[in-house]
């Protein structure tokens, strides 16, 4: 568990939930009039931010329900609040961390478009959404699954695209206790590009059995590998053909998985640490303290790698206290994250490292790290680049995006900052790289 991320994660205004669909566009000959549920789409555009955007309108016995989905927000079917309907007219909101977002609506056309405004902070949007029909969809057919690891029963989707060439990628699990639902959106943009893709709940998240907690990086990737494996016979794509992608201590599982399964096809690894899990926290601590610390940091950083060594085991409670006691008078200390001590699991996966593991693979690797990741070290590129090397593997390729966060989001000036979308980059530089592979 990656402690000091899930203390002060990066705050994402949407949150993925439940599964979305996607659906076409069509004439309005062709949609029921005076019907006022159904999916409508639309591009939202504040000067130089636009994105699709989709509105599911659904109605009970009770009311109206609205969901809202975005996929290159990473956001799938998030459930509006104080949804009012009154005529023809329907409004709701959102609420982060931060905004409050209200949207105001009206249907026109026969109930065949929504025309609305998004309101937040002090800037309000005009735009227009057409109704979509629920029988010629886009969405990328997909098939729920379950299979067993290590005596536990875990659960997964597979998403099939509408020409399937015999392309697959699997997309392993990361840190914390997120679900499949975190990588549901990436999963349906890859089947959508003609990959068979998979994710499925870590042990312990969603549908799945176990506790993701007490397992060592090892054992979460034997998971992996058994997923891996159960995918292959399940849709009869071998391995030959089978990729795999992680994301930070997903990605740090990539070298170590490509090592037990050498027939892969390939890895690709986002935002990797090219030193221990610890080492990554660390330096995102320090990040997030040294302008508020000051010129003491390096000290502050000093006495914060203490405690992380404690909860990774390295480090007795006694030394721990020790080094409390002698720290606290320090004015940078009510800066430093102390946990309940006596709550505390000791979590080896902290003194993982991926480099010994990349020193071996013989795959090809392509490498994408942000210039805005703040949590990783920003030389954690060159570091994995060299331990490839080592591993006479050439067939290797690193790719730096300007202005993408750790989680791949642009972080570039935007006219409308409340909304966080993928690099425009990501998606494609990823997609060229593994259809180059197929080609050789």
């Amino acid at each position: 568990m990656n402690y000091t991320l899930n203390k002060k994660r990066i705050m994402k205004i949407f949150i993925i939930f439940l599964t979305f669909g996607m659906l076409s566009c069509t004439s309005n000959s062709e949609i029921k009039k005076d019907e006022k549920t159904g999916n409508f789409s639309g591009i939202f555009k504040h000067g130089n931010f636009s994105d699709k955007i989709v509105f599911e309108i659904e109605r009970d016995s009770v009311g109206f329900k609205v969901f809202f989905t975005s996929l290159e927000q990473n956001a799938n079917r998030i459930p509006f609040q104080n949804v009012e309907a009154n005529g023809d007219s329907i409004n709701f909101k959102l609420q982060s961390d931060f905004y409050t977002y209200a949207f105001k609506n009206k249907w026109i056309d026969d109930y065949s478009k929504l025309q609305g405004t998004l309101t937040v902070d002090t800037i309000t949007t005009l735009y227009k959404l057409e109704k979509e029909l629920l029988n010629n969809s886009k969405t990328p057919k997909n098939e729920e699954v379950s299979f067993e690891s290590s005596g536990l029963s875990l659960h997964g989707t597979i998403w099939y695209p509408d020409n399937n060439e015999g392309k697959a990628l699997i997309i392993v699990t990361s840190s914390g206790n997120s679900d499949r639902s975190a990588s549901r959106a990436e999963a349906i943009l890859f089947a959508q590009m003609g990959f068979t893709t998979f994710h499925y709940d870590k042990r312990g998240t969603g549908n799945s059995e176990g506790n993701w907690n007490s397992a060592s990086i090892e054992g979460l990737s034997r998971d992996d590998i058994t997923a891996i494996k159960y995918f292959s016979q399940k849709t009869g794509i071998p391995l030959e053909e089978i990729g795999i992608k992680g994301s930070s201590q997903g990605a740090a599982k990539i070298p170590y998985i490509l090592g037990e399964l050498e027939n892969l096809k390939y890895g690709i690894v986002v935002s990797c640490p090219g030193v221990t899990l610890l080492e990554s926290d660390l330096n995102y601590w320090k990040n997030s303290n040294a302008e508020i610390i000051g010129k003491e940091i390096d000290a502050a950083t000093n006495f914060q790698r203490k405690v992380f060594e404690f909860i990774a085991g390295k480090l007795s409670r006694t030394d721990l206290e020790k080094a409390i006691n002698n720290a606290k008078t320090n004015s940078w200390f009510a800066n430093i994250w102390v946990p309940n001590l006596d709550e505390v699991q000791t979590d080896n996966k902290l003194l993982y490292s991926p480099i010994p593991y990349f020193e071996k693979t013989k795959q090809p690797i392509l490498i994408l790290q942000g210039t805005k990741d703040e949590i990783i070290p920003a030389n954690s590129y060159e570091i994995i680049s060299e331990a490839l090397i080592k591993s006479d593997n050439d067939n290797f390729k690193t790719v730096l995006l300007e202005g993408a966060s750790h989680s791949m989001n642009n972080i570039g000036e935007s006219d409308f900052p409340y909304w966080s979308k993928l690099h425009p980059d990501y998606l494609k530089t990823i997609q060229d790289w593994i259809n180059n592979i197929y080609k050789n």
